[in-house]
């Protein structure tokens, strides 16, 4: 299980001018590969030990395919992982994510509408929390998920903050 730092978790480029990158907690990792397993084991299960035991032993090795699809999602899911970062800038907060398609959303202070911290049960389970970013413009909305509770928080806090100070002056 990986337990280092996001890519890219200090700076943009590593020399220390970009801005200060910040990756989500390893708890979110450990919380979307749980629940993979919690679909795909069963399911593995399935696929082998109905066709072995209503057709013959060796259709077993139909529970080879949930089980790749296990194996490779594990994977992707910590690839994925390691793409989401977030960086507070002094006019705009900054989103990146993805691995093949890389986005990252720029989001002005002034344009921020609603700043919400969200927790279902199974992110409050595993201590994590998401914050969604609502804005002027819908297509701008943006989300930072798996974040601890208290940084959700105070990240809330602080844009709601800069959000004020920024929009008062439009």
């Amino acid at each position: 299980m990986e337990t280092g730092s996001p890519r890219g978790a200090d700076t943009e480029d590593g020399a220390g001018d970009g801005p200060a990158w910040t990756g989500l907690p390893p708890g979110l990792l450990r919380m979307r590969r749980l629940l993979l397993a919690v679909w795909l084991v069963p399911a593995a299960l399935a696929a082998g030990l109905a066709p072995a035991l209503l057709v013959g032993p060796a259709w077993a090795a139909s529970a080879l395919l949930p089980l790749a699809a296990l194996a490779w999602g594990w994977v992707l899911l910590g690839r994925n992982w390691r793409s989401w970062r977030y960086a507070e800038r002094a006019d705009d907060l900054l989103i990146s994510r993805g691995v093949l398609w890389r986005e990252e959303t720029v989001v002005p202070y002034g344009r921020m509408q609603l700043v919400e911290v969200t927790s279902g049960p199974v992110e409050r389970h595993f201590g994590l929390a998401s914050v969604q970013l609502h804005t002027a413009a819908a297509a701008t909305d943006a989300a930072i998920p798996g974040l601890h509770p208290a940084e959700a928080e105070r990240l809330r806090d602080r844009l709601t903050e800069l959000g004020e100070a920024r929009s008062a002056g439009l």
